[in-house]
């Protein structure tokens, strides 16, 4: 367990120092004040003070910030902030500060795909098996066909197939796929397997393939956009209520992940452990984007529609109703991870 500590606390700096840093940069470009740059939570351990902005590294691994100057709205009046606050930047200045941490997340994840790519390929979403009297044998697939998009969606590789497949309950599937150079289109009406209590479509998947220098790039993309299509579905089961509790995890639930997978892959070698853990970097960081992007109170998405409406109206929202809201949210999202790390505990250690 001790390694795998170790392991997510890479992972963790790697994910979070790049969302931060994000932030950092973007923000001294625009001659924005950084009052202080810190990684993780609670009590610092070290920092130190270059320039006019204060380092961090602080106990508890569960996330991080780039304070700017004037940013809460509740500290100060904006006549008394220095030239270099956030107050005080050009609105698209502060739209990009924002903007750039999940930006960064993104830039990671797909150095993080291409990695993968480059060392392990790709599976291609081909039929190698239709199993009889299944539902996608009635609707006429044969071993050897290319599926392309189901239910509309784009489909580039055999994760994507397997995903929808596991999130399916029952619903059609309208289902392109290609035969012989031609594309043809089809219903598959998957059947429920009463012993494992979930729906299939009948069929087995996958073909190997082993990508050129263009390819890498390609399929880094496709893999970067089966990552962003799952995130947004899992939340969307989440606020339906299709997910439960036991189905969300936070910093000690990651760690019993990477435990496991640490476990597995180190009977292949080190670089089955490190691909594992790029893996989990390019999970975590797609999944640290879009997250921050969601229009929330005190997340970057919260801050963007303020920085938007403030755009469009020409004047920007009183700075001290901006700053209660994004307290507010504050609060809930501690709340929130409070609840989230007792769930982890009560899985794992109960």
């Amino acid at each position: 367990m001790a390694v795998s500590i170790i392991l997510f606390i890479i992972i963790f700096c790697v994910v979070v120092v790049s969302h931060e840093l994000g932030h950092f940069l973007v923000a001294k470009k625009n001659g924005i004040h950084v009052v202080e740059f810190f990684i993780g939570m609670g009590p610092s351990l070290f920092s130190f003070t270059r320039g006019d902005t204060k380092y961090s590294l602080k106990l508890f691994p569960i996330g991080g910030a780039c304070v700017f100057e004037g940013e809460d709205g509740l500290e100060k009046e904006k006549g008394e902030l220095s030239e270099g606050a956030f107050p005080n930047a050009p609105v698209f200045a502060r739209i990009a500060t924002v903007f750039a941490g999940p930006l960064f997340n993104f830039l990671v994840a797909f150095v993080a795909a291409l990695i993968l790519v480059w060392a392990c390929g790709v599976t291609l979403p081909v039929v190698r098996s239709v199993s009889e009297g299944s539902g996608a044998e009635q609707a006429g697939l044969q071993e050897g066909d290319v599926i392309c998009s189901m239910n509309g969606s784009s489909v580039h590789l055999q994760n994507q197939v397997y995903f929808f497949s596991i999130v399916n309950r029952g619903e059609a599937i309208r289902l392109v796929y290609e035969r012989d150079g031609v594309r043809y289109h089809t219903t598959v009406n998957p059947q429920l397997n009463e012993a494992e209590g979930r729906y299939y479509m009948g069929i087995t998947s996958g073909q190997f393939l082993d990508c050129s220098v263009p390819q890498t790039f390609q399929y880094a993309f496709y893999t970067m956009e089966y990552m962003v299509q799952s995130t947004f579905k899992s939340l969307s089961m989440l606020v339906r209520g299709q997910l439960t509790r036991q189905d969300v995890s936070g910093p000690v639930g990651i760690v019993k992940a990477v435990d496991d997978t640490y476990d597995e892959a180190k009977n292949y070698g080190v670089s089955s452990v490190v691909l594992s853990m790029i893996n989990f970097v390019l999970l975590l960081s797609v999944n640290l984007g879009i997250i921050n992007l969601l229009p929330l109170p005190a997340l970057d998405g919260g801050r963007l529609v303020f920085l938007l409406v403030e755009a469009v109206r020409g004047k920007p929202v009183p700075p001290e109703k901006e700053g209660m809201v994004h307290l507010g949210g504050m609060m809930a999202l501690m709340v929130l991870m409070v609840l989230v790390f007792f769930n982890d505990i009560s899985k794992f250690f109960g």
